[in-house]
């Protein structure tokens, strides 16, 4: 752990002009890392040994040092890390996903009575889409996030200036928002098997049509009103599609979407080709409610295309959940004590760059004992007291709770092909 923080902060020195915010920033990592229990100004300056939180304040508001180039080495740092640890082969996924952050008042950049997922409903906050990189059978981490701000706000001087928005700021949806951060995560080199995330951008056209564009394969999440063009030229919404070709219990096949908090995630899956050889809707039904949840998928021309790899790359979305739910318990990813655009992004580096390093010290333990390491929670850095990784054994089909077999992912001894549905006379779109 130690030694994983050491060379994080190594990395990051040449973004700081000046050593006092390089050691402030280090600083702030730690205590981020720490046990305290609520990680705010004043609690991490008194941790830190200061008499006040003017310095903290100061690195995160005024001290100049590249945000966008710590944010970057974040990035590479976790991905080479994660990568090392992995067995060779092992999928990687991006996942993209927004989280938020209640706030009080108006004085804050972004903030605005919207939906809040932390919240349960609508409440005063901000929202910040992230990126989420999840290695197969290693781990992932949080390497890229950039904050929502409302059209009104950007288009009012007063607030533009009082919350110290870019000049060069324009609006952008939360697909808009994604493509950003994957163009930068491309700039860096990080390589993508898929990009998984929820409706949010599964709806966004402009996001899929980067992606088919780059020959960037996709599994994302779409409502059940959807449009498809099937084979024929049928047009049909998924729950259409379902109805129609999905009938036959046999259409559907047992499959494994990993291992969860709560045992083994199996559900049933089938997917059904569409008038595009390159697509295809994967849909996911529950066992015992039989709900229905559904995909749209891209893979590329001379990649792989198998219902097990589509099964594997949706099932490794909710990772981006543990690293939300661990950023915001252990890391304050969601106590920033500042207002301004610039502050809130150098809080979330830096609370990215502590959940960063204990990510990589989980996959090493991992890789090292060749069972499922614990949750990245913080190995506190001061020495006090730490959490040793639980060890767990390998779940078998008994352990998870059922008499079917599980399907091994990483290899598939026979993928079934889609169902393609029979050509039909052209029809309009329902």
């Amino acid at each position: 752990m130690q030694r994983n923080l050491d060379d994080l902060m190594g990395a990051l020195a040449p973004m700081f002009s000046r050593i006092e915010p390089r050691l402030q920033a280090a600083k702030y990592v730690r205590a981020v890392m720490s046990e305290l229990p609520r990680r705010n100004g004043w609690t991490i300056a008194e941790w830190i040994g200061d008499r006040r939180p003017d310095a903290t304040q100061r690195l995160l508001n005024r001290a100049r040092w590249d945000t966008a180039g710590a944010m970057s080495t974040v990035r590479r740092f976790a991905v080479a890390r994660l990568d090392a640890a992995a067995r060779p082969g092992s999928l990687t996924v991006g996942v993209l996903d927004e989280s938020g952050q209640e706030k009080k008042g108006t004085a804050t950049a972004g903030v605005k009575r919207q939906h809040m997922g932390c919240a349960g409903g609508i409440d005063n906050g901000i929202n910040t889409v992230y990126l989420a990189y999840v290695r197969a059978g290693a781990g992932h981490a949080l390497i890229g996030a950039r904050q929502w701000i409302p059209a009104e706000q950007i288009s009012d001087p007063v607030t533009a200036i009082t919350t110290a928005l870019p000049l060069d700021l324009s609006f952008a949806t939360k697909g808009e928002l994604a493509i950003g951060l994957l163009r930068e995560a491309y700039a860096d080199g990080v390589r993508l098997d898929f990009v998984t995330g929820d409706e949010v951008y599964g709806a966004c056209t402009k996001l899929r049509t980067y992606l088919e564009n780059h020959g960037q394969a996709y599994v994302l999440r779409i409502r059940a009103t959807f449009t498809l063009t099937l084979g024929g030229g049928a047009c049909l919404t998924c729950e259409q599609a379902v109805a129609k070709h999905l009938r036959p219990q046999r259409r559907w096949m047992i499959r494994s979407a990993g291992h969860g908090s709560k045992g083994e995630r199996t559900y049933a899956w089938a997917w059904i080709a569409t008038a595009s050889p390159a697509h295809f809707l994967l849909v996911r039904k529950h066992r015992t409610t039989g709900e229905l949840a559904f995909h749209y998928c891209f893979v590329p021309a001379g990649q792989p295309a198998t219902l097990a790899r589509l099964v594997s790359a949706a099932g490794l979305r909710w990772p981006v959940e543990e690293s939300f739910q661990a950023g915001k318990d252990l890391f304050g990813l969601d106590e920033s004590q500042v207002r301004l655009y610039e502050a809130l992004l150098r809080h979330l580096v830096l609370v990215m760059a502590g959940l960063a390093v204990c990510a990589v010290a989980a996959a090493a333990a991992r890789h090292g004992t060749d069972t499922h390491a614990g949750r990245p929670w913080p190995d506190p850095i001061d020495g006090r007291r730490g959490q040793a990784p639980v060890q767990r054994r390998h779940r078998t089909s008994t352990d998870a709770g059922t008499h079917r077999p599980l399907v091994d992912l990483a290899t598939p001894p026979s993928s079934p092909r889609p169902l393609v549905p029979s050509p039909s006379p052209p029809g309009h779109c329902i």
